[in-house]
């Protein structure tokens, strides 16, 4: 049966491979170098011949392909060639390929079950005395399994130590290997849980967590390699102490100290994870230490230098004390922790929406509106004037509201201010508008991240006035990207004013040189041609030519 009509598409597969990896993944297939090792509904595993043998694992079916190697090239995100070439062979052998012949695996699988226990076992010995991962997976499994408590620990701490700690840096491409390795071990430690050691599972998790934490300083952790086998040493820790719970109040001591001073977050959230394990005793000891530490952190409201931030502590406190007074029953409390810290129009908007939740409409008004009198200075931030509107708005006060975004559009006008004001006041707080916006064009301030005459030409450009918007941008200085934006949606109107804006961009992309710069040149030259008659357009390609006659690159382009 054809390659293409088997179980993966050859096309998908040459688009997500890139030309050169499949011309070399086909190749590799043709020499017979790729071993079926199991061919199944799921997955495919193969074994694939190159600088060294490649573990190739494939999934799906036509269009959608996906899968794994372990060459360096898929290590660097790519489709590798390897992946190419067991797709070809699967597709060599048609639809039904999982049941054309039996397995490599299954009939490996076949031959050992006939097998007896102690041949398996010497199988099994050889082939850990020359792979030394292999070696090293099997003795952690032997130590969790085999020795005495004390013997156990000695043995697995210095295992996990190995596995995690080295003398330098480990870099990107170095990272698999190493989360392999230290996986293993986790992974022996997990398996004490169920086997009835949890207290040895909870003190080697508590080590592997202080020992990955250290690690995180000197490793590449891109992908979060490191970051999962936190959470997985975590896990374990939590599962061997809800098996055996430590003393409470040393428990609470160990988690409190970790949830508020821990600078990668292991045990963030602690609290709430380990309710259950600590106890009543050991949550009033959480409570108590919260509580001391939140008294020495002074209250603080309106802008602060960036030194005095809101620290990690300080939110790691307010979300424990928070935790207790929501199993309280105590909105004031909670109330009371959101206000310490008010420092920021976000901190404001944050505890005027608690209180709004909470059925406090007057309350939520009267903090948004201290809120936005707080930062008045730098101006207001659009996320609390909303929601400053909104309440008055459904409290009737509507003319409360409009004076509120008049004053702010006035300011730092914006698209979504002018949206607010539209819904409150029609066509008439349009014109109102843009009468504004043209009376304060010659104010040097920007409107947030533009200049007033862009925001201008925006306007007019979503309410289709492109005779004024033309005449603001003649005028006043307009970016490059307004420019663009105004001739691309005015062209049916303005269709010169457009070229020209047009002729001007194909110089400065020329000028600029390169292949990315040249495609947009010949685009817009494209675009031209449906705006002006062929003589003329003709006339501007021959002139382009000629002023451009050394860029052979370009001139290829223009045809």
């Amino acid at each position: 049966m054809s390659e293409s009509n088997g179980r993966f598409d050859v096309e998908t597969l040459r688009g997500v491979a890139g030309a050169n990896a499949f011309a070399r993944g086909e190749a590799y297939y043709r020499k017979n170098q790729v071993a079926l090792l199991s061919v199944e509904p799921g997955r495919v595993l193969a074994h694939v011949a190159g600088t060294d043998d490649y573990r190739t694992e494939l999934t799906g079916h036509g269009r959608q392909i996906d899968g794994t190697c372990t060459c360096p090239a898929y290590d660097r995100g790519t489709f590798c060639k390897h992946m190419v070439a067991v797709a070809l062979a699967v597709n060599a052998r048609g639809n039904q390929a999982e049941a054309a012949e039996e397995s490599v695996l299954a009939r490996i699988r076949r031959h050992l079950e006939a097998k007896d226990g102690s041949a398996l076992v010497d199988i099994i010995i050889g082939l850990a005395e020359r792979d030394a991962a292999l070696l090293r997976k099997l003795e952690i499994a032997a130590a969790a399994s085999d020795l005495d408590d004390k013997t156990a620990e000695t043995r697995l701490r210095q295992m996990i130590d190995k596995a995690i700690g080295r003398s330098r840096d480990i870099d990107y491409y170095e990272m698999r290997d190493w989360g392999d390795g230290v996986a293993e071990a986790l992974d022996a430690i997990a398996e004490l849980v169920p086997a009835g050691r949890p207290e040895l599972a909870f003190r080697l998790a508590d080590r592997a967590v202080g020992k990955l934490e250290q690690a995180l300083d000197r490793l590449d952790d891109s992908d979060g390699y490191c970051s999962a086998l936190l959470q997985q040493a975590r896990d374990i820790h939590l599962a061997a102490a809800s098996l055996a719970p430590p003393e409470p109040l040393a428990l609470a001591r160990d988690l409190f100290a970790r949830e508020t001073g821990s600078v990668y977050g292991s045990f963030d959230g602690a609290l709430v994870d380990y309710a259950d394990v600590l106890g009543e005793v050991g949550l009033a000891e959480y409570r108590r230490l919260a509580s001391e530490a939140w008294q020495n952190i002074p209250p603080r409201a309106g802008p602060v230098r960036r030194s005095l931030d809101v620290s990690g502590e300080h939110h790691a406190l307010r979300s424990i004390l928070d935790f207790f007074a929501e199993r309280d029953g105590d909105a004031d409390a909670r109330i009371a922790l959101r206000s310490k810290n008010l420092t920021s129009p976000w901190s404001y908007l944050e505890l005027a929406q608690f209180c709004l939740a909470h059925g406090r409409a007057d309350e939520a008004l009267r903090r948004a509106e201290e809120g936005l009198w707080m930062f008045e200075d730098g101006g207001p931030d659009e996320g609390l004037l909303l929601f400053v509107v909104g309440l008055l708005t459904e409290a009737g006060r509507t003319a409360d509201a409009e004076v509120r975004l008049w004053q702010a559009f006035d300011k730092a006008p914006s698209f979504a201010l002018l949206a607010e004001l539209r819904r409150l006041g029609g066509p008439a707080a349009r014109d109102r508008a843009l009468e504004l916006l043209e009376t304060n064009l010659h104010s040097q301030v920007a409107a947030k991240w533009y200049s007033r005459a862009d925001f201008l030409v925006g306007v007019l450009i979503e309410e289709k006035l492109f005779d004024r918007a033309w005449a603001i941008a003649r005028k006043h200085e307009v970016s490059i990207g307004t420019m663009d934006q105004l001739a691309r949606q005015s062209e049916a109107t303005h269709p010169n004013e457009a070229l020209a804006v047009y002729a001007l961009r194909i110089d400065q992309y020329a000028a600029a040189g390169g292949d990315p710069a040249y495609d947009h040149a010949a685009r817009l030259v494209a675009r031209m041609a449906t705006l002006q008659d062929a003589a003329a357009q003709t006339e501007f390609v021959s002139d382009l030519k000629l002023r451009h006659a050394r860029k052979r690159n370009l001139i290829k382009r223009l045809g």
